[in-house]
């Protein structure tokens, strides 16, 4: 008989540990974050439901933490997850700061689950849009209605029958990302209120922005938490977008939103007289309009603004110096574009381009692009922003041209002899006339434009113009444009905006 006394015993056991971890010993379990914040409509499940996550953790190898504290949302914190999930969320949950740490997040290869609300959630933050699939639009009465599985082939539908008959709130979703991978839509005859068609979906997944997402409409009911087919199903969608590769932070493309206390607030002038667009220049010198004619260029040397040139405009109504915008290959050709009222008998604006040196613009070097006919004889509404976008394309908002005032309980669509200035029906509501409109054309060299593919109207339709991306507003004064996603951003302006 060998004998082993207990201290060779831990000799011995000590030996193995290195063997057994070089042999592929378990790893550390996966983490998972769940999210439960809400700033709209709060779920009663909520609580039944951070249990049910926690519990198929623990039965599935997984560390779930759970939270609504939005400040989880930094780059430190987010790197612990394989997966995030929105669990009943609703609103704005995330600032400007959370909302890029997540972004880095999925695109360095994050995963994210969205449960039921999470589509009820940041309509203001289009790029979530897209992550999670959908947005909430609307939902009937809480009734039984018959889920039918269309693919079968993944780990969250593997389980599930093929006619799912059960009880929840179904939702109809607006602005569906048409590259989601559906796993299981609703049947809209099973049950009273459906508003998408044959095609509602209510499960999905697909890879976005670098990184996986899965959603599941259902998930309303503190019952739904306790059925093992919706566990199995919620346990396959988070299996997903746990993924099987590290995060590499490398291929995050969204930037950290630097701290407001890195700012330096500076003035760069005093008593202007009706400022209304400025452009930073490549050397940090900045160049902007007064609405009266002047072009002003700020540097730090100067140490304020000086006046560089003055333009012949006519400044009735709300028009004059409106819009200005600095090309995008501007280092190399140096063009800057404004959109300004010329002085004269021909009432329109300008949309034009000039050659700037670095201290005054050639006048004499304009390319006027596009003619903006309008009216003089009543105020108001002029629009006037431009701005670039993605692939070089310019846009220019123009206001309806049109009267807000004394039209005596009418809408702007005074058909009313000698009330035209009232009526908008004849600018924004005219698919033949630039006003009332968010136009898109792509400026080329030699001073003229062509018309980008996915304008409104197609290039050759009768009573159109090619020009117009949008139409039908009142004044948009100042757009932007999200250089990354190519999203247009825009405010109306005015006493009855």
């Amino acid at each position: 008989m060998i004998s082993i006394s207990s201290v060779a015993k831990k000799l011995f056991i000590l030996a193995l540990v290195p063997l057994f971890f070089a042999c592929g010993g378990p790893e550390a379990p996966k983490r998972v974050l769940v999210f439960s914040k809400t700033m709209g409509f709060r779920h009663s499940s909520i609580e039944t439901g951070v249990e049910a996550m926690k519990k198929l953790g623990t039965k599935n190898n997984f560390l779930v933490t759970a939270t609504e504290d939005a400040s989880m949302f930094n780059e430190d914190s987010l790197k612990q997850f394989a997966a995030v999930i929105f669990l009943n969320t609703t609103g704005d949950v995330l600032d400007t700061y959370q909302q890029a740490f997540f972004e880095r997040y999925i695109q360095a290869g994050g995963g994210y689950v969205g449960v039921h609300a999470a589509t009820d959630t940041e309509y203001q933050w289009p790029w979530y849009g897209k992550l999670a699939g959908a947005y909430f639009l609307s939902h009937p009465r809480q009734q039984k209605a018959d889920v039918h599985i269309v693919d079968s082939t993944h780990p969250s539908t593997d389980s599930l029958p093929a006619v799912w008959n059960r009880f929840d709130e179904w939702y109809n979703f607006r602005d569906i990302n048409p590259n989601i991978h559906v796993l299981a839509k609703l049947d809209e005859s099973s049950y009273e209120g459906g508003k998408n068609g044959e095609n509602h979906p209510i499960a999905w997944y697909h890879d976005y922005d670098g990184g996986r997402a899965f959603y599941t409409e259902m998930g309303h009911t503190e019952e739904t938490y306790s059925d093992p087919l919706y566990l199995k199903h919620v346990l396959g969608g988070i299996k997903y977008a746990m993924g099987d590769k590290p995060l590499d932070y490398s291929k995050a493309t969204s930037m950290i939103v630097p701290e407001e206390n890195r700012f330096k607030k500076v003035i760069l002038d005093y008593n202007l007289d009706e400022p209304t667009e400025m452009a930073v220049l490549p050397d940090e010198s900045i160049l902007f309009l007064e609405r009266k004619g002047n072009v002003r260029l700020y540097k730090e040397e100067f140490g304020k603004s000086k006046v560089i040139n003055t333009f012949d405009v006519y400044t009735g109504q709300e028009d004059g110096m409106m819009g200005l915008a600095i090309d995008p290959d501007y280092a190399n050709n140096h063009w800057i574009y404004i959109y300004y009222s010329p002085a004269g008998d021909k009432p329109e604006q300008h949309l034009s381009r000039f050659t700037f040196d670095g201290e005054t613009i050639d006048m004499e070097s304009e390319k006027l692009l596009l003619v903006v006919k309008t009216q003089r004889d009543e105020c108001c509404h002029t629009g006037g922003s431009i701005a670039f976008g993605p692939h070089g394309n310019l846009f220019l908002s123009t206001g309806d041209d049109t009267n807000p005032f004394g039209n005596g309980g009418f809408g702007p669509m005074d058909e009313r002899p000698g009330r035209s200035a009232w009526d908008a029906q004849r600018s924004s509501g005219n698919t033949n006339d630039l006003r009332g409109k968010i136009l898109r054309i792509k400026p080329e060299a030699d001073g003229t434009y062509t018309i980008p593919d996915g304008n409104l109207f197609a290039k050759d339709a009768p009573k159109t113009r090619p020009e117009i991306y949008v139409m039908g507003n009142r004044n948009p004064y100042r757009i932007s444009v999200d250089q990354k996603t190519g999203y247009l951003y825009w405010g109306e302006v005015g006493p009855d905006a």
